[in-house]
């Protein structure tokens, strides 16, 4: 697997095209699960693990990878399912999301597919909140789940949802008797209660959708219906979303007549430096990585 990733600058020409790369695994059993190649930094043979005291069970160990120690996830044992017991013929995937490193632990890597976010659809209904997927495609004719990652990562280690109070503070003084609702698009439950708790911290009324497409389907609703900006005050919207991502709900709404005007702040777990050099490309008003309450308030506050 060292050439996996030997073309980033190729793959971020993807954007703004609805399409993205999928590196397929598997864990314990045939089902093959899909993890977007942005959030990749090296697949590995897995290396000989520490194991610390009074870790989460959820932590296989930690290896010393490239100078740097890392937690090793059993992403199988995370998900509830059968834990890894012999890690020498098995996976790593380094990876990074909200702007930390960790490594997955999983049985097989298969190989990296090019597809269009069309064909990545919602997992289907009543899968319930205790699933881990936020999308499923099919492949080869066999269903590949994509999975909640910042849901497994936030069972592990949650993260802070607090906002300064003197951000409330200054947030509070610019809000309008006649405040405009913001709205959310997002594919991971666990981010759409994040992104929904601090706007709600900051008094602000909120719009939530699970993807661009249905984010954009509501902007032409309330569109037709008059002015926008008269009914919305902005859009955060995630990156990757099934079939529509958020650089594209970005172009889309730049490119018409009717919803050019209003500020797109893209919140996203893709942290990697790159993604910041394509704000202008797609034309989106900031780019924030996951996830840090105050950092999005901050941006909410400067929209404002």
């Amino acid at each position: 697997m060292a050439g996996v990733l030997d073309s980033v600058n190729q793959r971020t020409q993807l954007v703004g095209q609805n399409r993205l790369e999928l590196l397929l695994f598997r864990l314990n059993g045939r089902q093959r699960f899909g993890i977007n190649v942005f959030k990749v930094k090296e697949v590995l043979q897995c290396p000989k693990l520490t194991v610390l005291p009074q870790r989460n069970a959820m932590i296989k160990g930690v290896a010393n990878i490239r100078g740097k120690t890392i937690s090793i996830i059993d992403i199988s044992k995370a998900m509830g399912g059968r834990p890894v017991e012999q890690t020498e013929n098995s996976f790593v995937i380094i990876s990074e999301y909200n702007r930390s490193v960790q490594g997955f632990l999983v049985g097989s890597v298969d190989r990296i597919v090019n597809m269009n976010w069309e064909a990545i659809l919602p997992p289907p209904k009543g899968t319930g909140r205790s699933n881990y997927m936020t999308a499923v495609t099919e492949i080869d004719g066999e269903l590949v789940e994509i999975l909640d990652v910042e849901k497994i990562l936030d069972e592990i280690a949650p993260r802070n949802v607090i906002v300064k109070q003197e951000l409330v503070d200054e947030v509070s003084h610019l809000m309008t008797a006649e405040q405009k609702p913001i709205l959310i698009a997002d594919d991971s439950s666990v981010a759409r209660r994040q992104i929904q708790k601090t706007m709600e911290t900051l008094g602000l009324e909120c719009i939530v959708v699970e993807n661009g497409k249905l984010a954009l389907n509501k902007l032409r609703e309330l569109a037709a219906n008059g002015p926008i900006l008269e009914q919305l005050s902005m859009v955060i919207s995630d990156v990757e979303m099934p079939e529509m991502d958020g650089y594209t709900l970005t172009s889309e709404i730049r490119s018409n007549p009717a919803l050019k005007d209003l500020h797109v702040i893209l919140h996203t777990s893709l942290s990697g430096v790159f993604n910041k050099a394509l704000i202008e490309k797609v034309g989106a008003d900031n780019f924030i990585a996951k996830f840090h309450p105050d950092e999005l308030a901050s941006a909410v506050k400067a929209a404002l």
